[in-house]
């Protein structure tokens, strides 16, 4: 293909040469006209490996070229892509001014070269937050070209996961590759770019695009803040950090796995919340701060607010609960976060029933008796028989099980008002309803 490369920082640099060693025609276009004059003496504007001999093959080649003028570049390729900054700004919201200033130059150009033939389409790779593209760029774009996108123009997200250092490895051989796509064709063309390159393709929606990169890179952020936190900890109390960190890693079962990274409700138990609140006590005794851990139960406990939020906004007084135990298949209620919920939800006044299959107060004995009698002490007057019980009382009904007897009985067309704490089976469907309401979206 003919592409056009916006910006030739590390992102534009190495995706211009990487694409140009494909057999891709690229122009690179930057508005420092130093960087320009490098690439076309064969030079890269920034230092990683591999990319300066990368950079003098393909302009040798006669693949690679450079400019500052962009209608040059947009009249001599059928795709652009946007790898253009997005710095923070002082407040720490991100910028925007650079991804503007080149839609709107871009958008400019293609009204001129519209009815040359052939549908040209913008792909940004900038990092953004969900909602820039269709709610920001588009509408530039769609003002200057006096069209439609997805219709007179292509666009899409194209997010990168090129690690400065090993940027033309990651380009060559990527963890995934994620095409947000505003209309089929439009990701038809950024899925022809790479088709050659390994790795899963992923086509999704524009705005799951743009999150997709902030959740890999606050997840990046959150591992090694962890492993330092918990580092320091171990120093302190004179335990060898990587020896408990590589016996860590090795469980593939739950630490380093697809566990406990779906959305959801609050976590509790009888181990999680004392473990933590032990943990962060030592570390502070041993004058060690540790704010990522000792952030996790504050973070827990707003996310459980949430789930009150969703039912206070509803204005109804009658609420229904399935589920209370602290996992499914067991009556273990401490520090169940449904046991919480339901207190919060009792001590505002809510006419509340519950139902869950495994919790029988007669059957509740020692520990777990004693903690619900000092939690929910009118828990027997809460307790319903059965799930239509709770139907038939309820206007709001919060579902914090998996019991398919519950599944299958919950009405659709919004009475009552569903809060899903847990993402139903038919959440997607439901979404469309009125009065369903998802925690777990």
């Amino acid at each position: 293909m003919r592409i056009s490369v916006f910006g030739l920082g590390y992102v534009g640099c190495v995706s211009a040469a990487c694409l140009a060693s494909m057999g891709h025609e690229v122009i690179g276009v930057d508005v420092n006209q130093v960087k320009v004059d490098l690439v076309n003496d064969g030079k890269a504007p920034v230092v990683e490996e591999r990319i300066g001999e990368l950079t003098a093959e393909v302009v040798r080649a006669g693949t690679l070229r450079a400019t500052v003028d962009v209608r040059e570049a947009i009249m001599g390729s059928e795709v652009s892509l946007v790898c253009v900054g997005t710095p923070s700004e002082p407040n720490g919201s991100l910028c925007t001014t650079y991804l503007e200033r080149v839609t709107e130059e871009i958008g400019a150009a293609l009204a001129e070269r519209a009815g040359q033939g052939g549908r040209h389409t913008l792909v940004f790779r900038s990092t953004m937050l969900p909602g820039t593209c269709l709610d920001l760029l588009v509408p530039i774009l769609e003002k200057h070209i006096g069209g439609t996108a997805g219709v007179d123009v292509g666009v899409a997200v194209n997010p990168e996961f090129l690690r400065e250092g090993t940027s033309v490895l990651d380009f060559f051989d990527p963890p995934k590759t994620v095409i947000g796509e505003l209309d089929p064709a439009s990701g038809d063309v950024v899925a022809a770019l790479y088709e050659e390159l390994p790795g899963e393709v992923f086509r999704v929606p524009i705005p799951t695009a743009e999150a997709i990169k902030y959740a890999d890179n606050a997840f990046h952020g959150l591992k090694i803040g962890f492993a330092n936190e918990l580092g320091a900890v171990c120093q302190a109390l004179g335990v060898d950090s990587h020896q408990v960190m590589d016996v860590f890693l090795a469980d593939r079962k739950l630490n380093i796995s697809p566990a406990y990274l779906r959305p959801g409700f609050a976590f509790g138990g009888s181990c999680l919340p004392k473990d933590l609140r032990s943990l962060v006590h030592a570390a502070r005794r041993a004058d060690v701060s540790v704010p990522i851990l000792a952030h996790v139960l504050p973070s827990n406990a707003d996310h459980l607010q949430r789930a009150v939020e969703l039912v206070e906004r509803t204005g109804k007084r009658r609420v229904g609960l399935f589920g209370l135990s602290f996992k499914p298949g067991t009556d273990d209620l401490r520090e169940s976060p449904l046991v919480e919920l339901a207190e919060r939800l009792f001590g505002k006044g809510y006419d509340l029933r519950i139902y869950d299959a495994n919790v029988s107060l007669s059957r509740l004995l020692g520990a777990n008796r004693e903690y619900i009698e000092t939690r929910l002490p009118h828990l027997g007057h809460l307790l319903a028989d059965s799930v239509d019980e709770v139907l038939e009382h309820a206007e709001v009904c919060l579902v914090g099980t998996r019991d398919q007897a519950v599944l299958s009985a919950l009405p659709h067309g919004g009475s009552p008002v569903i809060v899903d704490l847990i993402r139903l089976p038919d959440a997607e469907a439901r979404r469309a309803e009125p009065g369903y309401m998802g925690l777990a979206w």
